[in-house]
């Protein structure tokens, strides 16, 4: 692969100033009643670029400590290289944003097919179970691909017509976008060091702070009729929308995550060799994969330890359980004689209290390992925003009237509504800012490499 010089990087830079500029038309007058407007568009587009540093560099701060052989191995088909991340998250700028300035030209013609994930609107894609044979391009002509599109985004941003919202929204669109891969580069890597005997550790692991809860209590609702869904001009994905009714019979919602000691009690009861607590589909897979305990449960000297991005540890027994499948996270429910709450249940509760929790930033600014701690009480509730994603009952499925962008950008999440679960709430690996009460996650009933966890609830009769 031969790599743009320096010299055409300048020059593609002084090519965008000119495209932008020749749109730009000359000065007019705006009555004053648009003065606001006109400012309220500015100061968008100002916020944005600072997002875009500042979100583009936690991109880096999440690197800073690894190696280079840490950037390009691949421990699993669902997982992808770190340095396939970096590319991906530049290839999405360089692709829905970049070629819309006239006469652009790729920095590489080969990463549309190297960096695509599943657009295939756009063309094919490399394959995702490979992505860690890709031993080229390197680490660093990655990094010299992120610094040139980091340059000239930041220059169409200062030239960028502020009434062209059309862009504005698909670069906040990528902003989202990037930060679900930051908290995905964090997982991967956690998986990919999993599988090193030597249990490397990516930060200092520090235990965290406000950790001694109160006995557990459940905190009831009457149900009826409530709303669920984004609402507002704020940014939402497509899958957040809109927002509708619903009705819910009375339920209760347990105070607190469920733990590692809870679920320790489970493990110790042979919860994972008693088919009474299982789906089938998930009694099949935990046999066929020899399952019996969450994925990084290990025992260590004969004591449970787990394995976290700060190296394995003694199993805490306060912190609440990650790491584990839908289909534990429903057989723990049964053994424990309740079940998962409904997303729309986990929305109506939460949409009384504010996104306030432990999230990815709050561990890289104390210099610790990123792990759930059980942290935050908002509100009744503890953990309800950060530590885990919790699992709910609910299939992940279009809302009454979802209406997909126009586009490939359209292929972003309704493609996937079919075979999934959905998860609320954020993880201690979630950056903070990218979450809402209306965010829905999702992932298949076998997944548990993410920081998954569970909350339990209960009918009421």
């Amino acid at each position: 692969m031969v790599l743009p010089s320096a010299q055409r990087c300048r020059c593609q830079h002084s090519r965008l100033h000119r495209l932008l500029e020749r749109g730009s038309g000359s000065t007019v007058s705006t009555p004053t009643a648009d003065l606001d407007n006109a400012t309220r568009r500015e100061c968008r587009k100002d916020q944005l670029l600072n997002r875009y540093r500042s979100i583009r560099a936690f991109s880096e701060r999440i690197c800073a400590t690894l190696c280079t052989e840490d950037y390009i191995a691949q421990s699993m088909p669902d997982a992808s290289p770190v340095r396939w991340h970096l590319a991906h998250t530049t290839w999405f700028y360089e692709t829905f944003i970049l070629t819309h300035c006239p006469d652009y030209q790729r920095f590489n013609d080969s990463f549309e097919y190297l960096f695509n994930s599943y657009y295939d609107s756009v063309g094919e894609q490399y394959p995702r179970d490979k992505r860690g044979l890709l031993t080229r391009p390197t680490v660093e002509e990655i990094i010299q691909y992120r610094s040139s599109i980091d340059d000239l985004m930041a220059e169409m941003l200062r030239r960028l017509d502020p009434d062209d919202d059309h862009l504005l929204d698909i670069l906040e669109l990528g902003l989202n976008h990037e930060q679900q891969h930051q908290e995905l580069m964090q997982t991967d890597v956690k998986h990919l060091f999993a599988q090193n005997p030597l249990y490397p550790a990516l930060s200092p692991f520090e235990l965290g702070f406000n950790r001694y809860l109160s006995p557990k209590s459940w905190v009831e609702f009457e149900g009826g009729i409530h709303h669920i869904g984004h609402e507002g001009a704020d940014f939402c994905f497509d899958n957040e929308s809109p927002r509708h009714r619903v009705f819910l019979e009375p339920y209760a919602i347990c105070d607190q995550l469920v733990t590692n000691g809870e679920f320790l009690e489970f493990v110790n009861d042979r919860g994972y060799q008693r088919p009474e607590f299982w789906l089938a589909m998930g009694w099949n897979h935990i046999n066929h994969h020899q399952w019996n305990s969450p994925l990084y449960w290990v025992y260590h000297n004969e004591k449970p330890c787990e394995f976290t991005l700060g190296g394995l540890q003694p199993l805490d027994l306060a912190a609440p359980v990650t790491h584990i499948s839908y289909f534990e996270a429903d057989a723990y429910a049964r053994w424990a004689k309740a079940r998962l709450p409904t997303e729309t249940e986990w929305e109506a509760t939460a949409g009384a209290y504010s996104v306030e929790g432990c999230f990815a930033e709050d561990h890289y600014d104390r210099n610790q390992a990123v792990h759930p701690f059980h942290g935050l009480k908002n509100g009744q509730f503890h953990g309800l925003f950060g530590d885990c994603w919790q699992w709910t009952s609910s299939s992940y499925s279009a809302y009454p009237g979802y209406q997909p962008v126009k586009g490939a950008l359209g292929e972003y999440n309704g493609k996937f509504m079919c075979n999934q679960y959905v998860l609320r709430g954020g993880s201690c690996a979630t950056p903070r800012g990218h979450l809402r009460t209306s965010y829905r996650n999702f992932f298949t009933a076998e997944s548990r490499w993410q920081f998954t966890g569970l909350r339990l609830a209960k009918s009421i009769p």
